[in-house]
């Protein structure tokens, strides 16, 4: 199961990209193997030397006897070079690190893909709105032939 934040697709531009792990209690483990989790308001950010992320909602597991809170802050999990060299670069004017999607590893981890990405203005969301439209009108046309 994946989960994606589409949003973060359209509201930045990603410079660079991250695996890191999330430290997940069990019934948050399975409410995502389930699906059901929404990343659209999610964001990282540092605190004392450590990545957190921060509003993702992940929902209660219905067959938990003891369940965690929906939105509470989760740890991301890094190695301390990248975690360096990530909180350097987010502290430069106009940075932020976003949450892009959050998947299973083949052994059988939750990981999470974070990006440092920069915003986009609005003439580059009109761009991108323009671009998504002309695919989707080239696509049309050739389910047509």
């Amino acid at each position: 199961m994946e989960i994606v934040n589409r949003k973060a697709k359209f509201e930045y531009q990603f410079i660079q990209k991250f695996e890191v792990g999330i430290q997940l209690t069990g019934s948050e483990v399975k409410s995502l193997r389930a699906g059901k989790a929404n990343m659209t308001d999610a964001w990282c950010l540092f605190q004392n030397g450590e990545l957190y992320l921060k509003n993702l909602h992940i929902s209660e597991y219905t067959q938990a006897m003891v369940n965690h809170e929906p939105k509470r802050t989760r740890k991301l999990l890094l190695r301390k070079p990248e975690l360096r060299k990530i909180e350097r670069r987010s502290k430069e004017k106009g940075y932020s690190i976003v949450p892009l999607r959050i998947f299973f590893s083949k052994t059988g981890y939750a990981k999470c893909d974070i990006a440092l990405a920069q915003g986009k203005k609005a003439f580059d969301k009109r761009h991108s709105i323009k671009q998504k439209d002309m695919q989707r009108d080239l696509d049309r046309i050739k389910k047509l032939r």
